[in-house]
């Protein structure tokens, strides 16, 4: 069957079959196939979607174009995954503080995918932290120490690393049957037996409305179900940026600082509450409140920052790094972004923010960009604070002046300031799970 009679059937609306969606699979991941073809298949699959068993067929049929894992490591194998946001650190944080309770967390990982931050940039700010791992070091460094974050390898899905890639690039990022394939694909071929899904939902996620969100993560519950794997579904907020920090060596940072104790707020609200529902999977706990607990004793007694330390050392990286922040890449210029009025901050531009630290070189334009680590954003505001004209709102960390200079003014206008009070953003809207949806 020739591909291009499979784009014809989606350009044209039809629902495909099993063979259809193989060939598509297949020519992703053969080295040989032509991007544009695969592009044009992804803006046909954007345009006219895919329905349940399609969706299902093609997470499968990527999941087999490459190895599949049964990892034995001592225990139940635990993943996590977020759809992107802005200042979203939380696998950072998760990652090592379920290890240090007990949990056996392999999550392989993305680079920056549109304006949302990827965890393997993040992690790569570390000198010498290895991500390009294979199959049977990341399984050993999960049984010595539990957990391990890996970048995708040419073994794992290679049909969804070739297509990771060109969404970023055609504008097909926002296809709930492209995201809930490419991610439910890696996890079913890392061989998850749970999985707790962060599903964003707002100006800076790729899921604009409560809706949408709710779509994808019954989707990728279903998903999991038909494959017999245990998936829990929360759908949260990204109206503002969930960490203080947006940037890569920054977000390093930023979960750092979480993990050491020296930041509270939502981002550390929401990683006690994804990592509690990733304990019940791995049969440690049985309630969220248990499981939270169990992580903040984690927390407090500094397991959770010595795991990553382990893991950090176990993935070739200088672990004097999480030890001492100040040694993460640093920007050349660090410019304030001050208050222009009185009042309460009401909204910020989150799609917005992600774009500005994008422009710095935080993100890609390109698939060939190269990321800058040191450059980025801090927020010393959110959504329902008070603040005062002259005050710092933030801070752009920019290795070109010029560009950081433009940042400043961007960021002032993604941040809206009225004199009427305003609430907090709201964190947590729904969760979904085999037996149904609860809005929260």
């Amino acid at each position: 069957m020739e591909l291009i009679h499979v784009i014809e059937r989606k350009k044209l609306g039809y629902a495909l079959n099993r063979e259809e969606i193989d060939c598509f699979a297949q020519a992703a991941a053969n080295p040989l196939a032509l991007d544009y073809q695969l592009s044009a298949m992804l803006m046909a699959i954007r345009l006219n979607g895919m329905n349940k068993q399609e969706t299902a067929d093609l997470t499968l049929a990527m999941a087999h174009t490459g190895d599949m894992l049964n990892p034995k490591v001592g225990g139940p194998a635990v993943d996590k995954h977020s759809t992107g946001g802005v200042g979203d650190t939380t696998t950072l944080i998760l990652v090592p503080l379920v290890a240090a309770c007990g949990g056996k967390v392999i999550k392989m990982s993305g680079r920056g995918l549109g304006h949302t931050g990827g965890t393997i940039d993040k992690l790569e700010s570390i000198p010498g932290l290895r991500t390009e791992l294979p199959e049977d070091e990341v399984l050993d460094i999960v049984r010595r120490i539990g957990c391990c974050v890996s970048a995708q390898s040419g073994e794992l899905a290679p049909a969804d690393k070739r297509l990771y890639s060109l969404r970023d690039v055609t504008s097909t990022v926002d296809s709930i049957p492209l995201i809930a394939s490419s991610v439910m694909s890696k996890k079913l071929a890392m061989g998850a037996q749970g999985i707790v899904l962060d599903i964003k939902v707002g100006d800076g996620a790729l899921m604009k409305t409560l809706d949408e969100a709710i779509e994808l993560a019954a989707t990728m519950v279903d998903i999991g179900r038909k494959a017999g794997r245990q998936v829990t579904a929360l759908v949260t907020g990204m109206e503002e940026p969930l960490g203080s920090h947006v940037g890569n060596a920054l977000e390093m940072k930023d979960a750092i600082d979480v993990l050491a104790g020296r930041t509270k707020g939502p981002l550390l609200d929401l990683s006690l509450l994804l990592g509690a529902h990733m304990l019940i999977l791995s049969n440690l706990c049985r309630t969220v409140e248990e499981g939270k607990q169990q992580l903040i004793s984690a927390l407090t007694s500094g397991a959770g920052l010595h795991k990553l330390h382990e893991m950090v050392e176990a993935q070739g990286g200088d672990a004097a790094f999480v030890d001492h922040v100040f040694l993460l890449p640093r920007a050349s210029f660090i410019l304030p972004v001050y208050a222009e009025k009185d009042g309460c901050l009401h909204s910020v531009d989150a799609l917005n923010v992600g774009m500005i630290a994008q422009g710095l070189g935080a993100g890609r334009k390109t698939k060939q960009d190269v990321i800058d680590p040191a450059v980025g954003l801090v927020l010393h505001k959110r959504i329902g604070d008070k603040v005062r004209q002259g005050e710092a709102l933030g801070e752009i960390h920019a290795n070109n002046k010029k560009m950081g200079e433009e940042a400043v003014k961007a960021l002032q206008a993604a941040l809206h300031i009225d004199k009427a009070p305003c609430e907090k953003a709201k964190l947590l809207y729904a969760a979904v799970t085999r037996d149904g949806t609860e809005i929260l």
